[in-house]
């Protein structure tokens, strides 16, 4: 709950005055976040740290200040945003109960919330790969994990079989066509198996949540950086491909309960393609690359999985704001997931077109 008083006390460990203006900001549903503004008329950002998700922030410390201290040695001009620190130089402010932290604004930025053009899906797919590229010498054993298994689709699945043995029968009975089109699909799952043993995927640098709000746009409307770096983790590269062509995708998001509204939009695709690929394509063996639309339904199916798994469990891990949501949530992703599928011929044509891909 938003709380006046608690949030101009812990700006006072920051040395920003209690005379500061302060309103909650975004829409972010993990962290709880407000935009400050001090009598010198400067700005801020003030995040709470969920740990229930984030259950070491000490974790995410450690990872931010490690990727800042490469970034600052090797390429001093990549707009890093970093925490700031408190006046007693701590990375976060802790006060007996959750954990915080300040970061700058920056002047002239924006966000996005829903990919609306193709310019939109490229400036972010560059980003993203521009950031994965950066980070390329990096060393990612020197990350820690802040969410354990957060991308193990094997888990994932693991989980969604072991809610149709022991979920709600009447719920595991009202999803049943949805339960046997997932059960199906499970050589997405065998795959993801393969490419862990395959030497042409390589574990690098991933942010593992690249919806376009995590992208700073300027007033052109040009991607100046990649933001909240909470999940940057060692990874595959299908993770950040991947919720890019699951939230970019299609005009309607995973809220959409009517399926009809939800589509493929093939220019979007090739924005992204064209975006991460002119930062990443050099990167990437040919391996990976043969993997491209791959990324999209292996995300899409594992975030299908894990709405119906939790819709079976009386919606304990994402909640639910009426009767069935988590249902509508994973019948919408599938329904994603069919038209990735449906599609893949001409997606194919639209890569091949930008690069050559090697199978």
């Amino acid at each position: 709950m938003f709380n006046m008083a608690s949030v101009l006390r812990i700006l006072d460990q920051y040395g920003v005055p209690q005379t500061a203006m302060v309103k909650p900001y975004g829409n972010g549903l993990i962290n709880h976040t407000w935009k400050v503004t001090n009598d010198k008329n400067e700005n801020f950002i003030l995040q709470r740290i969920n740990t229930t998700v984030f259950k070491q922030p000490e974790d995410i410390a450690s990872n931010l200040a490690n990727l800042r201290d490469y970034l600052q040695k090797h390429f001093p001009r990549y707009p890093y945003i970093s925490p700031l620190r408190t006046i007693d130089g701590m990375e976060f402010y802790f006060d007996e109960h959750d954990f915080y932290r300040l970061f700058p604004f920056v002047a002239g930025s924006h966000s996005i919330d829903t990919v609306q053009t193709a310019e939109q899906a490229f400036e972010a797919a560059k980003q993203f790969g521009l950031f994965s590229k950066l980070l390329s010498g990096f060393d990612h054993r020197q990350l820690k994990t802040t969410i354990p298994d957060f991308h193990n689709l094997s888990l994932r699945y693991y989980q969604f079989q072991q809610a149709i043995r022991d979920g709600d029968s009447y719920r595991i009975g009202e999803a049943k066509a949805l339960i046997d089109y997932l059960q199906q699909q499970e050589s997405i799952v065998q795959k993801f198996e393969s490419i862990q043993n395959h030497e042409g995927f390589k574990i690098r640098v991933m942010h593992h949540d690249t919806k376009i709000n995590n992208v700073l746009f300027d007033q052109h409307n040009k991607g100046i950086c990649v933001i909240d770096l909470d999940t940057v983790m060692q990874g595959y590269f299908i993770s950040d491909v991947g919720d890019m062509l699951r939230t970019y995708l299609s005009a309607a998001n995973e809220e959409e309960s009517d399926v009809t509204k939800i589509n493929v939009r093939e220019d979007i695709f090739k924005a992204i393609a064209e975006g991460y690929l002119c930062e990443m394509n050099s990167e990437l063996t040919a391996y990976e690359k043969a993997h491209f639309i791959y990324a999209g339904k292996f995300l899409t199916y594992m975030q299908s999985l894990r709405f119906l798994t939790d819709y079976l469990n009386h919606d304990v891990y994402y909640g639910s704001k009426y009767e069935g949501h988590n249902l509508v949530r994973a019948t919408n992703q599938a329904t994603l997931l069919e038209r990735i599928s449906e599609k893949e011929e001409k997606l194919s044509c639209v890569l091949n077109r930008y690069q050559n891909i090697e199978t």
